[in-house]
């Protein structure tokens, strides 16, 4: 009699089981959108990571040239990584040639294992070392793992760079001319962009974000602003950035990043100047111009208190005596 019960069970278990290999396999299906001649990009969702949108929040992009593929980005699971495969692969049976990381944060390269097992190069800034050769990398692979599982897993692995950069990079490949661009420490201290010269398009990774609240935390927001002008500078006729739309109004776009982190840097720096302490500064602040965002609940708290940090390490600074 109790064999019914024990092969429901059985099934019960092994239709889990199947559910996770399918997740896991990655049914999600990116639709490449086409910029400019030879550029095309997959958009995340709006928001952060997480189970719902199966880690698929971030943007990636490839160049199509006529001797082969540079990806930009690798999005944030290793089945986002495939499904990425798949997609330039509705485009071109060209060989992916390497991907250049704009930035080591997991939802742009934990997709990175899938170009490996098919033997793609990896490039990204030298600065992306410390990162990675500290506890910082395996405690953010744990976290992912609790929050993205089974996206995220016991077999998703850190995949480091096959060739550190150093500085402003360029490179040919088949008839195009690419401008690998160091604007960190920003963003994250290796933050880099890449851009086709032939069509003006700029793949400028997180240090802009369209339509949401940018992840600021403990970033160089000084310097951050900075690489928001040495962006438009670039003059693109489209910008592709890290969460969002593509742009092709850069110089309008770019604003609610750069009106973010004024902000951020106004409200925060007169707290501490004022001796504020910090929750009281972040709860005397009015926020409503941008707390209807999205990403605003999940990330303006983290921005707020990383930038009173940010902003009592620049006070400090200013007033230390000059012993040159």
């Amino acid at each position: 009699m109790m064999r019914p019960v024990f092969w429901c069970m059985a099934l019960c278990s092994s239709c889990l089981v199947l559910a996770v290999q399918a997740a896991t396999t990655g049914d999600m299906t990116l639709v490449p959108v086409k910029v400019s001649a030879h550029a095309y990009y997959v958009e995340g969702e709006l928001g952060l990571a997480s189970g719902a949108n199966q880690g698929f929040n971030s943007n990636a992009g490839f160049v199509v040239t006529d001797d082969g593929i540079v990806v930009v980005d690798a999005l944030g699971t290793p089945a986002l990584g495939r499904a990425l495969i798949d997609a330039i692969r509705k485009v071109s049976s060209k060989p992916i040639k390497r991907v250049i990381v704009t930035h080591y944060h997991a939802d742009h390269f934990y997709g990175l294992q899938s170009f490996k097992e098919i033997g793609v190069e990896v490039w990204a800034h030298q600065e992306a070392r410390e990162y990675l050769e500290n506890a910082e990398a395996p405690r953010r692979l744990a976290q992912r793992r609790a929050d993205l599982f089974p996206w995220v897993d016991e077999s998703t692995r850190i995949v480091p760079p096959d060739a550190y950069l150093q500085g402003d990079t360029e490179f040919t490949l088949g008839g195009l001319h690419f401008d690998v661009v160091y604007l960190g420490p920003a963003h994250s201290p290796e933050d880099i962009a890449v851009v086709v010269r032939e069509d003006r398009v700029v793949f400028a990774g997180d240090i802009i974000v369209a339509g949401r609240i940018p992840f600021v935390g403990d970033a160089d927001s000084k310097r951050w602003l900075a690489a928001i002008d040495r962006l438009l500078a670039l003059k693109p006729m489209m910008l592709v950035v890290g969460h969002g739309k593509a742009s092709v109004d850069p110089v309008k776009d770019l604003q609610v990043t750069k009106e973010y982190l004024v902000y951020l840097r106004s409200a925060m720096g007169k707290a501490v100047a004022d001796f504020v302490p910090f929750d009281e500064a972040f709860g005397a602040t009015d926020w409503s111009r941008f707390s209807k965002l999205p990403a605003f609940g999940a990330a303006n708290h983290i921005n707020a208190y990383g930038t009173y940090l940010t902003m009592e390490r620049e006070s400090l600074q200013s007033t230390q005596p000059n012993t040159d």
